[in-house]
């Protein structure tokens, strides 16, 4: 039998991303392609292309589902670009299609796609994005967040 591939959802903000938050999306996106799991996201910038450079950088394969109608607007770290046409309604088929989700940082975007996940039943980490809410589960460093991403998928 053929070994599971796992889908990685990495959600968080596009732009005006501090420094901070993009080396924690790196690291986030290194350590999903260290473990062989698959990474979806937007497909833009900020969070979404520094967790794709990071997966990239340990071989790994990358998914972005673009808001627009052209493929050529993915970041360059995306392997798989899907053009959508859909604008934020994209959202929805990021968290459908990820087996768990992990929030960098974020604006009110990535807050959507955390209410899917959370309506859908998807289990959710958090690094450093929205504050105290019900059913995500809050980590300190990416290690751990992607360590507790996988706890669910075992």
């Amino acid at each position: 039998m053929a070994k599971k591939s796992y889908i990685i959802g990495v959600i968080g903000q596009g732009s005006y991303c501090p420094a901070k938050l993009l080396s924690l999306a790196e690291e986030v996106g290194r350590e999903i392609a260290k473990r062989k799991a698959i990474l979806i996201c937007g497909g833009l910038k900020g969070v979404m292309e520094a967790a794709c450079r990071g997966a990239k950088s340990e071989q790994g394969l990358t998914i972005g589902i673009l808001p627009g109608t052209q493929k050529s607007n993915a970041n360059r770290f995306v392997d798989i670009p899907i053009a959508t046409g859909l604008g934020e309604a994209r959202n929805s088929i990021i968290v459908r299609t990820a087996d768990v989700l992990i929030a960098v940082g974020g604006k009110y975007g990535t807050l959507s796609e955390i209410s899917f996940a959370l309506a859908f039943g998807k289990p959710v980490v958090g690094l450093n994005t929205w504050e105290n809410i019900k059913g995500i589960w809050y980590e300190q460093t990416p290690k751990k967040a992607v360590e507790r991403m996988f706890k669910f998928l075992e």
